[in-house]
């Protein structure tokens, strides 16, 4: 068998993961995923009597989702790596080396929805009232702030520049995913949390293009902000917070205000609507809990 013959040879899983960065537009993180997702597919393929591409079919494709259920992977988990094997044969088929994928007849398992967890705007409150003394801590807050004010996903917190600000800091450029760059309004709590960080922030490292550093004026990495937030959260009384649940904050709150879904798609940087629905279930719940808390006949006379 030649190195040619070998699934997922080298070559072919460089330019995967170069279609995946320069096409797609997936974030470092994503394509990692996906490469881990293929690595374990193509471990199972070596104990199969397959030399090529395509002698692999539907039917091992499916024991192979057997093997995940087997070794207690979640149906999300299982969901995500068999559309990393979809996309990984369709790249395949883009470039002629199979005519058809075994992933097409593949049917995957539905995940449930869960609804996202958010904040009460008084958790929110508290979060964002810690007492800041030391420059950290008037970084966090204007981390904290800045997300829940733009409905921010940590990597897009983590990478925010110094010039990514715009007509006087009331608007934000961020670039999201799939290299999406969307302008984000920019609350007046949030603008001065901001500026009274740029104030410590310029005597640690003022030449750095980058917003939230570190005290050695390096970029405060996702993980940093991450345990950050979840370390305020809880000597605020708070249960452990992640970033992601303000962002989620952020829609629901201002879902419930508005009700404009498609204003809150735009600033979330979602590129359908079906994802920003989820939000709607939440106002949903919001509206009967504020039914049986207020209508007189809401409940039934015991």
């Amino acid at each position: 068998m030649s190195d040619k013959e070998i699934f997922f040879v080298f070559e072919d899983a460089l330019r995967y993961t170069n279609y995946l960065k320069d096409i797609k537009g997936l974030s470092e993180n994503s394509q990692r995923a996906y490469l881990r997702d293929l690595k374990k597919f193509s471990d199972y393929i070596a104990k199969k009597d397959c030399s090529t591409y395509r002698q692999i079919t539907s039917d091992i494709c499916s024991e192979w989702l057997g093997q995940l259920f087997a070794d207690n992977l979640s149906a999300k988990s299982i969901q995500r790596h068999v559309s990393s094997g979809k996309g990984f044969f369709n790249f395949l088929k883009q470039n002629s080396l199979v005519d058809s994928s075994p992933f097409d007849d593949v049917v995957t398992p539905k995940a449930p929805k869960n609804l996202p967890e958010v904040l009460s705007p008084d958790q929110v409150n508290n979060l964002l009232s810690f007492p800041a003394k030391k420059p950290q801590d008037f970084r966090d807050l204007a981390i904290l702030e800045l997300i829940y004010s733009c409905g921010l996903r940590v990597s897009e917190a983590s990478n925010i520049n110094i010039d990514d600000f715009e007509d006087n800091k009331s608007f934000l450029r961020v670039l999201g995913k799939g290299s999406k760059t969307r302008l984000i309004p920019v609350g007046s709590f949030a603008l001065k949390s901001v500026d009274v960080w740029l104030k410590h922030r310029n005597k640690i490292d003022p030449d750095t293009k980058a917003l939230f550093i570190n005290l050695r004026g390096e970029r405060l990495s996702v993980r940093s902000i991450q345990e950050r937030i979840k370390k305020i959260a809880i000597a605020q009384g708070l249960p452990p917070v992640h970033p992601h649940m303000l962002r989620h904050s952020f829609a629901t709150h201002l879902l419930e205000s508005s009700g404009d879904l498609r204003s809150i798609q735009e600033l979330l940087g979602h590129s359908s609507l079906s994802t920003t629905q989820i939000y709607t279930k939440l106002d949903y719940q919001h509206l009967i809990r504020i039914y049986e808390k207020s209508h007189p006949k809401a409940f039934l006379d015991s």
